[in-house]
């Protein structure tokens, strides 16, 4: 007996189209190593975050200034009136000492140039202010010449007796009133004060800071 073969036509188009597409086969390896891969990277992303993040360990002595420091106003070494505020923007270092000095001050001035040199083109947003704790003896000629002798940026500040009581009262400077007449040594605080560009008492560098250490916290107040 003859088997009859019949040949079936092809749908006609309209419904060919209607009809749904078989799924492509998945590919789970690929798309588990796809997940791996996305997390690996947000991983490193969020811990590099968190690295930029990170609060700077301060070298310096922390201080939480609740309102920026009073200001003041006293001649400077160029001869011309300065306020402490004519500096904001830049971060201020508040030196107190006397020209006359042969220890604390050549050395923390010396210490203070190094640090400048440290910053390179950041020392452009520091300001270095040397306070006379003699005003009786320390001119703004010799003031000028003392500190420009360091750096020429650094700026010497002088006023009258009861104007640097003032300052170095606000500050918690001490030192021994100075004699009338004759040379004698004056004891005096030798910290530099730190103020940010906002006009805030930040930081205190101790006597004996080296200026590696300093260069580090002044650059993080700096920026960028």
């Amino acid at each position: 007996m003859t088997q009859m073969i019949v040949e079936q036509s092809p749908l006609p188009p309209e419904i060919s189209q209607r009809m749904p597409v078989a799924p492509k086969p998945r590919r789970p390896l690929i798309r588990t190593w796809q997940a791996a891969g996305l997390t690996v990277v947000l991983v490193i992303c969020l811990v590099g975050g968190l690295w930029w993040l990170r609060s700077h360990e301060f070298r310096g002595i922390l201080l939480q200034s609740p309102e920026p420091a009073a200001d003041f106003a006293l001649t400077a070494s160029t001869g011309s009136v300065a306020h402490l505020s004519d500096f904001r923007g830049k971060v201020v270092l508040l030196f107190f000492g006397y020209t006359a000095c042969v220890d604390v001050c050549p050395l923390r001035l010396a210490e203070l140039m190094q640090t400048m040199n440290l910053l390179g083109k950041k020392a452009e947003n520091v300001q270095v202010l040397f306070v006379t704790i003699d005003p009786l003896h320390d001119t703004t000629e010799r003031l000028r010449r003392y500190v420009t002798a360091f750096d020429p940026a650094f700026l010497g500040m002088t006023g009258s007796p009861a104007a640097i009581n003032a300052i170095t009262t606000q500050f918690g400077v001490f030192y021994d009133q100075p004699a009338t007449t004759g040379s004698q040594a004056i004891g005096h605080t030798s910290t530099v004060t730190v103020i940010d560009k906002a006009g805030y008492v930040r930081l205190i560098f101790p006597s004996g800071l080296p200026p590696e250490e300093m260069a580090e916290d002044l650059s993080y107040l700096v920026g960028r």
